[in-house]
């Protein structure tokens, strides 16, 4: 984390004052590394009747296949209850499951206990989702929309578009002031992501130069964390590659820290910088999780226990890609350990200049009215 002079920065939450809760699945079938998988327990699902369909969907309090709810913004679902439910799944999206862990999700509120309508209304191209963690990185930013079980959810545009960002009112203007050019919404999250301390204050600076450091640090790690666009690489001789075949079933992983090398049972993957094996969010090393959320056996029976029955290529290329994206991100920390923030802007200058407090009316959803959204058993919402 960068240097601090100060104990007088704002918080996170008054620089981007509009957040939402964490999605709450409440059932773990929904989501699962591969969009085929997700379709054949929804098969699977619908193959079943009356109480075994009910057992199989695993209800809980606010969702069972009873349930009367409408469709998720965006998204062309059923919305007729679960028990009379006919016909395909609907295609699967592509969210972030778990740190740094790019899942796929049924799209269908009947699914999802707490799918916070309001995030789905802005995701589009241009959305950013800083999600707020409580160890090993206080902030994490993802493209897709977060299902992950962390902390507040704050969407850098509050409109669709890229309209409207999730600033409080004036911030832009201070910061241009200070700063001398005006930064866009982007800079001002690139800068939270290189500078944001544990306790979620981030610590702002006057200093042009200051600035444009530790913003061109944090459009680095935004580019490793959204993953969109041009895919990152290590320079030659240092990307990692399969030199051992993975098997079909692979049970273990351990890492061999002179040799740089991933074995997965037989399999080995090298190199694997040790940066990367030891890049952690709190006691939990990235790799082991990314590995235990597809080897992990799901109880017998259930709808998660439908899985692929041998290892897909696809997957591979996904831990290829994340062991560059850790190595360079673990490069991006130590550019961040090295910053040390002079000139500062603190809460008092904010609060002096009438940027702080924000408005209550910054810390509610935008009131989005172009969208129709189908209601219970067919009926439509206008919002």
């Amino acid at each position: 984390m960068p240097g601090v002079t100060h104990d007088d920065a704002p918080l996170l939450a008054d620089l981007m004052p509009w957040s939402v809760a964490p999605l709450r699945l409440g059932r773990g079938w929904p989501t699962a590394p591969d969009p085929s998988t997700l379709k054949a327990r929804w098969d699977a699902l619908l193959k079943a009747e009356g109480p075994d369909r009910e057992a199989l969907f695993e209800p809980t309090r606010a969702r069972t296949v009873r349930s009367a709810v409408p469709q998720l913004p965006g998204q062309p679902t059923g919305t007729g209850r679960l028990a009379q439910a006919s016909g395909p799944c609907a295609d699967p999206v592509r969210v972030l499951s778990a740190p740094f862990d790019e899942q796929w999700l049924v799209p269908d509120h009947r699914l999802i206990d707490a799918a916070r309508p309001e995030l789905w209304r802005v995701a589009d191209d241009h959305q950013i989702f800083a999600v707020e963690s409580a160890e090993g990185m206080p902030l994490l930013a993802t493209s897709l929309l977060p299902t992950l079980r962390a902390g507040r959810v704050r969407p850098l545009y509050r409109r669709p578009g890229g309209a409207e960002p999730n600033l409080a009112p004036g911030l832009l203007e201070h910061l241009a002031d200070r700063l001398g050019s005006a930064p866009a919404p982007p800079d001002v999250l690139a800068w939270a992501l290189a500078t944001i301390r544990p306790d979620h204050t981030v610590p702002l600076t006057g200093d042009p130069d200051l600035w444009s450091r530790g913003v061109r640090l944090g459009h680095r790690a935004l580019w490793l964390l959204r993953r969109d666009g041009e895919r990152p690489k290590l320079p030659g001789g240092r990307r990692p590659y399969v030199r051992a075949p993975l098997p079909s079933r692979p049970l273990t992983v351990r890492y061999d820290p002179e040799e740089e090398t991933l074995h997965i049972d037989e399999g080995r993957v090298s190199p694997v910088p040790p940066e990367a094996w030891e890049f952690a969010m709190g006691d939990v090393r990235i790799l082991e999780a990314w590995f235990a959320a597809r080897t992990t056996p799901a109880e017998p029976g259930t709808l998660a226990a439908i899985v692929p029955q041998a290892w897909p290529q696809s997957w591979t290329s996904d831990l290829l890609e994340l062991i560059t994206v850790l190595t360079l991100l673990a490069e991006v920390r130590v550019g961040q350990a090295e910053l040390e923030i002079g000139a500062p802007i603190t809460a008092t200058d904010l609060t002096a200049a009438g940027v702080l407090p924000p408005p209550e009316t910054s810390r509610r959803p935008a009131s989005i009215l172009e969208h129709t959204e189908e209601g219970p058993a067919g009926q439509l919402t206008l919002l």
